[in-house]
């Protein structure tokens, strides 16, 4: 943990506990009682290596998650008894058959017009190529409607899609459809410039969705260097090949678990106030970004909560869900094992964002539930993590938002850096940092504990 980080944080939390800050609109009379237990947390987040400890643990000891791997269900294993160790009530893991995709050996390399090897990782669920390979011509495309404006142009060669990244949500949907969509016009792979920013010749994988009905076809990233060099000698008027092999096979499906466990409540156990992250990742680096850090930093708020003494009106639930990455089957179990109580999830927080230094929340629900949990944030000052943003939720806690409402959070941090780790083998826990992880606990018990413990229900 820094200095400087002790040392930010130090002061602010003696003056939190005085009172808002000056300027600020006088928070409701009910929220002076969680002033105390809000420092209380926050402190002990601060001073107890228990988060960044496991951390290390998970991402060093079992490596990365994939679903239906050992690994992830060896991880599983370990948690459940951590879990137990903490003293949290109704530890359990809920059964899900997850599907079970083997990477195998892969490659791409530059025929023409000289020989040479890209940096390549093949897509999440993708089907490999012929035992032997493939090797085609490139088609270079920067968008969906030049793909289109090519058409039968593109039968039997291989499209790259080198489309800058802008968003996530902008550039995610080449390597979601670019398959699917390639094939369509006879294209015998396809081939995405990594989601992400440049980053020293790193790849990025991630799942590519296939089109029913539609010719499936083998799909892998390329470094943006290399999709950029491709780019170059495709606009000098090179002719482009490229030579592809790919062992990836889907192997049926896998036994696999959501992780619960429970901090009971007091007076109304029945309501759940839901936090939690995903224990799986993509089986390049060790998952320490995506998720390692959200599923262990919810799991600590909640021993926090239950280390402190602290017992809230309402019963706070952390799971770990499984197979977020490349099925979301964790996330759809959950939805339906639980149906019957969704209409008492008064809240679902999710953290898949990394564990920087947290900013705040974002939110998703009434406008009367927005304010009371921008008052709960301003508990945060001592962080700088009182903000709360327009939307909430997650991949995981989206199918309970969908069927019953659900009121949902998500924690935001300085993500300047995740989407430049995401899905790469660079995602390693040296990448985290002590005091932030730390951070974000304190940030996720505190909105927790008050949502949980306060005299009225989140209103939906």
């Amino acid at each position: 943990m820094s200095r400087s980080w002790l040392l930010a944080l130090g002061l602010p939390l003696a003056y939190a506990a005085a009172g808002a800050p000056p300027g600020e609109a006088d928070p409701p009379a009910w929220l002076d009682e969680y002033r105390k237990p809000a420092a209380r947390i926050l402190e002990a987040a601060r001073a107890d290596p228990t988060a960044w400890e496991r951390l290390v643990h998970l991402t060093d000891t079992f490596g990365h998650r994939l679903s239906g791997s050992p690994a992830l269900e060896a991880a599983l294993r370990w948690a459940a008894a951590e879990m137990e160790k903490d003293g949290l009530r109704n530890v359990r893991l809920e059964r899900v058959l997850v599907p079970r995709w083997v990477r195998g050996r892969e490659s791409a390399r530059l025929v023409e017009p000289f020989p040479g090897e890209l940096v390549m990782l093949g897509l999440g669920n993708s089907v490999g190529t012929p035992p032997d390979g493939l090797e085609a011509e490139v088609a270079v495309v920067r968008s969906f409607e030049e793909l289109e404006a090519r058409g039968e142009g593109l039968r039997g060669k291989i499209v790259l899609y080198n489309v800058p990244f802008t968003t996530y949500g902008d550039t995610v949907r080449y390597r979601s459809a670019g398959a699917s969509r390639a094939a369509r016009h006879g294209a015998v792979a396809a081939l995405l410039r990594s989601v992400g920013p440049p980053g020293l010749r790193t790849p990025h994988t991630g799942a590519v969705r296939y089109e029913e009905g539609t010719a499936t076809i083998p799909a892998a990233a390329l470094t943006t260097e290399d999709a950029d060099r491709l780019q170059r000698l495709s606009d000098r008027g090179a002719r482009v090949v490229v030579r592809l092999q790919m062992e990836a096979r889907m192997e049926g499906q896998a036994e696999s678990a959501n992780l619960v466990a429970e901090l009971p409540g007091r007076e109304k156990p029945h309501e759940i106030v839901l936090v939690g992250g995903h224990i799986d990742s993509w089986d390049v680096g060790t998952g320490a970004v995506d998720d390692a850090g959200g599923a262990v930093v919810t799991w600590d708020a909640v021993r926090t909560i239950q280390a402190l003494g602290l017992r809230p009106r309402r019963t706070v639930r952390v799971v770990l869900w499984t197979n977020e990455e490349n099925g979301l089957r964790g996330a759809l179990a959950y939805r339906d094992q639980h149906a019957a109580e969704l209409k008492d999830h008064v809240l679902a927080l999710e953290s898949d964002s990394g564990a920087f230094k947290p900013l705040g929340f974002g939110f998703t629900g009434s406008a009367a539930a927005r304010q009371t949990v921008r008052a709960i944030a301003g508990l945060l000052a001592p962080l700088g993590a009182q903000e709360v943003g327009a939307s909430g939720g997650g991949a995981d806690t989206g199918p309970i938002v969908q069927a019953a409402q659900v009121p949902a959070m998500s924690l935001t941090v300085d993500g300047s850096r995740y989407f430049l780790l995401h899905h790469t083998p660079a995602d390693t826990v040296d990448k985290l940092a002590p005091g932030e992880v730390a951070a974000c606990v304190g940030a996720v018990a505190v909105m927790a504990y008050v949502v949980a413990d306060m005299p009225e229900r989140l209103p939906r």
